[in-house]
């Protein structure tokens, strides 16, 4: 792997030509996109505002919701650059087009926590990383995970005149994680384990401050450290580190690592409204795609200071927030997670994973 593809700079390559004209074909799950609709972003086409027009189409032509604007509350990390889309629905009018009035809830506690609210209903929705909630799901909230909404944004990094230059090279090493069950420990255990490397027996991971990895680096304490955009964006714009591996690897490039979770009594009793929170979502994932320097715009007050509208700009381009997928589609990757999980011991043995993924997906665009 060169250095332009340890920064994004193949992907980048690769994400522009989709957001040029092949974001249509990756929607194709969802239905497809009219030509202006994807070969047009907003600003393109003088006097034309592309946020009127439903930028990523579903199986549901169903109208917005009618009467006043139906309040939700939906909880999310507001530092998580991979989540731009939220703000750039706030800002872009993607709410309000499915007459929802939306409130961001910042949340800051356990996973644990966070699907408990959404469950009881102190929240409607939320959004966070797919092996970050699979295993509290395996207990039985009562949430149901109704899209994904892009790939990217965990990574290896170590310094550059290391010898670790594989993810291979980690057997027998001291890598640095911010969370012992996080979900980048769980990703790149499931990729070592896939290499024949046991996570739990051939890695040594310790915990540190998530903001305080490259230090444990500098000190000599580890040969290695798992990190989370921005903050790994960041760090790789100094030379001295390198990336080693990330979740856009391989067979991972078209899979998605965030999702979208719903309050399971909304979709019940309110499939409409669910639906159109899932569609206003969507819309504002494929805008992102598509405008990435209009959405970095939009996540910038959210953004640490020491990030420059460019760096969000490209984080936001090397997350793949054109893939977002719904239905059968979804149900094969939260199984295909699920089984991961359970092939590194964080899913019970006995957990049937057809019948989990079966039991905690969505279709609201089925009706």
């Amino acid at each position: 792997m060169n250095d332009d593809d340890k920064h994004g700079g193949s992907r980048l390559d690769r994400r522009h030509l989709l957001q040029a004209g092949l974001a249509a074909a990756f929607a194709a799950p969802l239905g497809a996109l009219s030509a202006a609709q994807a070969f047009a972003p907003r600003g393109i086409v003088p006097g034309v505002d592309f946020s009127e027009f439903p930028l990523c189409r579903t199986a549901s032509d169903a109208p917005a919701l009618t009467g006043a604007p139906r309040k939700l509350k939906l909880s999310w990390n507001a530092g998580a650059v991979c989540l731009a889309p939220l703000p750039v629905a706030i800002e872009h009018g993607f709410f309000q087009k499915q007459n929802l009035d939306v409130e961001l809830v910042n949340y800051s506690g356990s996973t644990d926590q966070l699907l408990e609210a959404i469950a009881t209903g102190k929240s409607d929705a939320g959004l966070g990383m797919a092996l970050r909630w699979l295993k509290p799901l395996e207990q039985g909230f009562d949430v149901k995970i109704a899209a994904g909404t892009h790939g990217g944004c965990m990574r290896v990094l170590t310094r550059a005149d290391s010898n670790v230059s594989k993810l291979a090279d980690l057997k027998g090493k001291i890598v640095a994680v911010g969370d012992l069950g996080g979900p980048d420990k769980n990703f790149f255990s499931i990729q070592l384990a896939k290499l024949g490397i046991d996570p739990n027996k051939d890695v040594d991971w310790r915990a540190y401050p998530g903001n305080l990895l490259n230090v444990a680096m500098e000190k000599g304490e580890v040969q290695a450290f798992l990190s989370s955009d921005p903050l790994a964006y960041l760090w790789l714009k100094d030379t001295q580190y390198k990336e080693v591996a990330s979740n856009l690897d391989g067979e991972y490039r078209d899979k998605s690592c965030c999702i979208v979770g719903l309050r399971g009594s909304l979709v019940r009793e309110e499939p409409q409204v669910a639906r159109a929170i899932t569609q206003a979502l969507l819309d504002a994932a494929m805008f992102t795609s598509q405008n990435p320097t209009v959405a970095a715009k939009s996540f910038q007050p959210y953004a640490p200071k020491t990030a420059t509208l460019a760096d969000i700009e490209g984080m936001v381009r090397y997350h793949t927030h054109h893939h977002h997928p719904v239905g059968d589609v979804l149900k094969r990757e939260l199984k295909a997670y699920a089984d991961d999980l359970k092939s590194v011991q964080v899913f019970k043995q006995s957990t049937d994973t057809a019948k989990f993924a079966e039991r905690i997906y969505v279709d609201v665009f089925a009706v």
